[in-house]
């Protein structure tokens, strides 16, 4: 049927089983061949026939669901003009406190240039159009992701890109909008944030998250040479995918305890690598592991590639496979000398000096995934209507989004500080002055991902443990915000680190 200009008058002859139409938002939408297929049954539409649906329809559903059935409108109401935003790729939401301060057209900051605003609308275009959709299909499949994400990925340099500023970057040009050169720890900061967005936990991590937190090592502590160049351009290009291979059945934050060895063979040629390492993110698709090892007189760092010899098994977590979390066993796993990152048996310094960019990336991740859950929940609430009221006019609720949204912009703007002073600062004077105030901020913003989800969770009710429709945003972070507490050290584990680090400082004269 064309698209036509109706008038309400007709639209409410056709209220019969075999004759439905209804409208909402001032669109008329002709649903009689849907009944059948509706997933909440035919009921519910026979009850709103020839009728205005929209509160109705926005009390149960996502704007997401008119446009995946976009073909059932047949027009719009004579006179009438839709009034619900339909957001492009790229777009700002324009739901209050949906976006962090220094993106809201109304506020400045003194942080962010033209070059980190064109290259955060660059990222979340890339990612509306080709991460998202990839991400929602995965996330539900399990599938690792494909080949094809990768190589637009480090076609435009944004593989390249996630892993810090760097020389890696130079002679590049970002995304198409900031060269290699001018890449800073606030553009990182970016990347980051706009790369969560699909709400997809597992391939969140599964999108090369392993890359992230292994590649660095790598390229800050591996001898130069032919080697080295060699993985680092097979692995930037996509051809090749790495891990980081610490945590064991063992030990976890406690690398002293780490039974996974490697010892030289007589020629002091190979390191032979016997053990096992568990909870490994990618190592189910990884050819390449930066794995702990005890050595004769200490711990040492290896980068053991797959073989033979390397076997995986996958372990299912609380989130998808698409992450591709590995138990992963080495059998006597040879390896030349020049695989070894730094000197031998002092490895604790290549992990420690990894840990700080990792956390900072989690942190900024489970920020920036608390604010989707605080505007999910703001839409909602003024969706909603219980006992004749939307939930936005309730004194509770509001309080409940009141606390939500001091805890995301508390964080945010905490996070915001700590990227600035690493932009001035070298990756020895991070290590120095930042190890703890990282650490500190992942904690708390952890523990404040823990109250938004149980706040968001009674807000949204059923729904909010429901894995679709209205409230599978709300699930997924109940569900995954635990991931950010954990890894990369968890809240305790960092807390007293970031206490201990400032203990270091403090002034004799001041006992």
């Amino acid at each position: 049927m064309p698209h036509q200009t109706l008038s309400r008058e007709s639209v409410a002859k056709h209220n019969k089983p075999d004759d439905l139409w209804c409208i909402i938002d001032h669109k008329v939408y002709d649903v009689t061949d849907f009944v059948d297929a509706h997933p909440g049954g035919a009921v519910v539409l026979e009850q709103v026939a020839g009728t205005d649906a929209t509160a109705a329809f926005y009390n149960l559903h996502r704007q997401e669901v008119l446009q995946k059935y976009e073909e059932l409108c047949i027009g719009t109401i004579e006179g009438e003009t839709p009034e619900v935003i339909v957001p492009k790729f790229g777009d700002l939401s324009p739901v209050p406190y949906a976006e962090p301060l220094w993106l809201r057209p109304q506020f400045k900051s003194p942080y962010f240039n033209e070059s980190h605003r064109k290259f955060q609308r660059a990222v979340r275009e890339f990612t509306d159009e080709h991460i998202t959709p990839e991400a929602q299909a995965r996330e539900k499949s399990g599938e690792y992701i494909s080949q094809e994400l990768i190589n637009k990925m480090a076609a435009n340099g944004f593989l390249a890109a996630r892993l810090g500023p760097g020389k890696h970057l130079h002679g590049k040009t970002i995304m198409g909008v900031v060269k290699g050169e001018e890449y800073d720890y606030l553009h990182d900061m970016i990347q980051v944030q706009e790369g969560v967005r699909p709400n997809a936990r597992g391939f969140q991590d599964g999108n090369m998250g392993g890359m992230m937190i292994s590649l660095t090592a790598v390229m800050q502590w591996m001898a130069e040479g032919e080697l080295k160049t060699k993985l680092v351009n097979e692995i930037l290009s996509g051809e090749k995918k790495s891990c980081l291979a610490i945590t064991e059945a063992f030990a976890g934050s406690d690398v002293a305890g780490l039974k996974t060895t490697a010892e030289l063979t007589p020629d002091g040629k190979h390191y032979i690598i016997r053990g096992t390492k568990k909870w490994i993110t990618n190592g189910m698709f990884s050819d390449y592991f930066v794995t702990g090892c005890r050595t004769e007189k200490g711990f040492s760092v290896i980068v053991v590639p797959r073989d033979d010899t390397v076997e995986t098994k996958i372990i299912k977590t609380s989130y998808s496979t698409a992450a591709g979390t590995a138990f992963v066993e080495f059998n006597n796993t040879k390896v030349p000398v020049g695989y070894l990152l730094g000197k031998e048996h002092q490895g604790f310094i290549v992990i420690m000096s990894n840990f700080n960019h990792e956390r900072f990336m989690m942190a900024a991740a489970v920020i920036r995934s608390s604010r989707t859950v605080v505007e999910e929940c703001l839409k909602w609430c003024n969706q909603r209507i219980v006992f004749g009221k939307k939930l936005i006019e309730q004194p509770v609720m509001r309080q409940k989004l009141a606390k939500m949204i001091s805890h995301v912009e508390a964080n945010q703007a905490w996070l915001e500080q700590i990227a600035y002073q690493m932009c001035h600062m070298s990756y020895a004077e991070q290590s120095k002055h930042l190890g703890g105030p990282i650490g500190l901020l992942k904690s708390y913003a952890t523990r404040s991902a823990h109250e938004i989800a149980d706040e968001a969770v009674n807000i949204f009710g059923g729904r909010g443990l429901t894995q679709s429709g209205m409230g599978r945003v709300v699930e997924m972070f109940h569900r995954g915000y635990k991931f950010d507490a954990i890894l990369g050290g968890t809240e305790e584990i960092l807390a007293d680190l970031g206490v201990r680090q400032a203990m270091k400082g403090f002034p004799k004269s001041m006992l």
